[in-house]
């Protein structure tokens, strides 16, 4: 413990006293990413670690500097497990951090599906479902699937493979038939699987007027890049998770603009240019006169 606070120290004097373009550098990326850090971690059980670890470092430091030298040894032997024990604790998290780099856009995968996406029809068939489960009051949940695949959720239920419908989502969603209690899956234009498992969120700041199926659509939210609607079979509100948050009381016009973000987006991917083409439009672009430029 002791070396590491001289270690840190040196650091210090070596930033106040000789500082360099690299060290600003340097400092702004490790705050950057601290920032990062905390702002995922926020209403999650890696908060709450977080502070037992900053309690024991100040207890380590606190018993090394009073001489306690059975208790400072007790707790570096415990700040020295640390990081194994932690990657045993936080292997999904660390898991879905990982994740998140890999689908950020510099590894963006193309679609190699050259389907051509009925953008509006999609739209006015799910729009329609959802209103109408809202207004009979019958649950639903439904997860579309974006950057992120979600082959693990979708193995947990019962292959569907069938394009988009209002009937055909209601009819999923009808209670007492056989795939009603579980979430849908939606890839493209199509439902993937019915009854699928998702886990509960872990967050500490949702309200207790949600029930599992606010906590199961906010969790899939949070460990991918997934949008999920849901209906509640209490109140008939439709809500939307996203990102680890919830949108609440979302009417048809809230609901088409959410879907035609996502499915103009997915359009979008499909049309990727070649890197032959970036050049021709470049060249081009070189090509005219001073006056054009």
């Amino acid at each position: 413990m002791t070396e590491l606070w001289e270690e840190l120290s040196t650091i210090v004097w070596n930033i106040f006293n000789r500082p360099r373009l690299a060290d600003y550098i340097d400092i702004l990326i490790v705050a950057f990413l601290v920032y990062q850090l905390l702002k995922y971690t926020r209403q999650t059980r890696v908060s709450q670690v977080a502070k037992g670890i900053v309690v024991l470092l100040l207890a380590s430091w606190l018993s090394d500097l009073f001489g306690m030298r059975t208790l400072s040894a007790l707790l570096q032997w415990v700040i020295s497990a640390g990081p194994v024990v932690l990657i045993v604790v936080f292997q999904p998290e660390i898991r879905r951090m990982l994740e998140g780099i890999g689908n950020s856009s510099l590894f963006e995968r193309v679609k190699t599906d050259d389907r051509e996406i009925e953008v509006a029809l999609i739209v006015s068939e799910m729009t329609r479902a959802l209103l109408n489960m809202a207004k009979r009051r019958v649950g639903a949940l439904i997860v579309i699937e974006r950057r992120t695949p979600l082959n693990e959720i979708i193995n947990t239920g019962t292959r569907v493979d069938g394009v988009i419908s209002q009937p055909l989502l209601e009819n999923i969603f009808e209670p007492n038939t056989p795939l009603h209690d579980g979430a849908v899956v939606v890839r493209d234009d199509r439902v993937v699987a019915a009854a699928c498992l998702l886990n509960l969120s872990e967050g500490t700041g949702i309200s207790r007027d949600l029930g599992t199926r606010h906590r199961a659509g906010l969790g899939v939210s949070e460990t991918t890049d997934a949008t999920v609607f849901i209906v509640s079979e209490e109140t008939g509100i439709v809500s939307m998770a996203r990102g680890g948050k919830l949108t609440r009381h979302l009417d048809a016009r809230g609901i088409g603009q959410i879907l035609h973000e996502l499915y103009d987006a997915k359009e979008q991917d499909l049309q990727v240019p070649s890197l032959m083409n970036f050049f021709k439009r470049r060249q081009r672009h070189d090509e005219r006169p001073d006056q054009e430029k």
